[in-house]
Parts: C-alpha cells; sequence; structure tokens
C-alpha cells in the first residue's frame, strides 16, 4: 500500500433508503417508535410551566438553552387521561416541521433498525385515536411497535387565527 492509497478515503457504502432507523419508547404497555432523524436529545422530565388556553395534552414549556419548548403528554393525547410524570419519565425533544417539541413518555426503549418493506398498514379499526398519525406497525423480536408520524400528531400552531 502507498501513501497515496492511505491517504484517499474509501468510499462510503450507499446509504441503504430501504431502512430506516426508530427511537422506541414505553407509554403505559405499548411501545411506540419514532423517527430518530427526528430526535435531538432525551431528557429526564421536570416540570413544564403551565401556559392558558392549551389542548388538555399540552403540559407546558421547557426552557432548553434558550429555546421555549413545548411539552406534550403522549398518554393525556392518546387516552385522555395526563400521565402522572415523576423523576423516572423522559421527555423526547423533537424537531417537527421547523420547530421544536418534547414528548413526554415513560422511557425510552431502544434504537431498532427498520426494513421499510417490513412496515405494516395500520388497521382501520385499530382504536387509536387518530390513525392518520400512525405511519404504519413493525414487529420486533419482543414486540409490536406503532410507528408514529410526529408532524401530523402535533401539528404546528395555526398563527393566523389571531
Amino acid at each position: 500500500m502507498t501513501a497515496m492509497d492511505i491517504a484517499q478515503p474509501e468510499p462510503a457504502a450507499p446509504a441503504d433508503a430501504a431502512t430506516r432507523q426508530f427511537v422506541t419508547f414505553l407509554v403505559g404497555e405499548r411501545i411506540y417508535g419514532v423517527d430518530i432523524m427526528q430526535v435531538r436529545e432525551i431528557r429526564q422530565w421536570i416540570p413544564a410551566t403551565p401556559l392558558p388556553n392549551q389542548p388538555h395534552f399540552t403540559r407546558g414549556v421547557l426552557n432548553l438553552r434558550g429555546t421555549i419548548v413545548p411539552v406534550h403528554d403522549l398518554r393525556a393525547k392518546f387516552a385522555g387521561a395526563l400521565t402522572d410524570a415523576t423523576e423516572n419519565h423522559v421527555v423526547l425533544i423533537a424537531s417537527v416541521g421547523g420547530q421544536t417539541i418534547g414528548v413526554l413518555v415513560d422511557a425510552v426503549s431502544d434504537i431498532i433498525s427498520v426494513d421499510t418493506s417490513e412496515i405494516r398498514p395500520v388497521p382501520d379499526n385499530a382504536g387509536e385515536a387518530d390513525i392518520s398519525a400512525l405511519l404504519g406497525l413493525v414487529s420486533t423480536e419482543d414486540a409490536m411497535v406503532v410507528l408514529l408520524d410526529l408532524a401530523t400528531l402535533f401539528p404546528p400552531p395555526d398563527r393566523d387565527e389571531d
């Protein structure tokens, strides 16, 4: 091998567009997943500052290094009942449609790689509150994971209502 061979970087392996990674997490007994490219960080729950006239599932806002981040309770969004949040709960900080949001969940489980051909559609009678926000279902060795579309689940606020 010559010095020239060592100095030249090896060609990168082509990106496999048919594989996506998801961060999986628990809400109650259910396992959900969101695209890893949307997740910016995972933080321990600290109480959010409540704001008036917010949807029932919005717990309030956090100051994240100078950025005000709304925190949404996924259990409340799906089931109506607020999470009795403790220091064991976590907030997924995600970038969705140009905005930063927090999603309160029970615990983060894993990162999974999924071949997109393995993602199954959600049945119309699945019983979730809003199936348009569900990307699909994927089976892992342990369980069925419900894949969420955060942009549909938590669309940006309509600023034209003023």
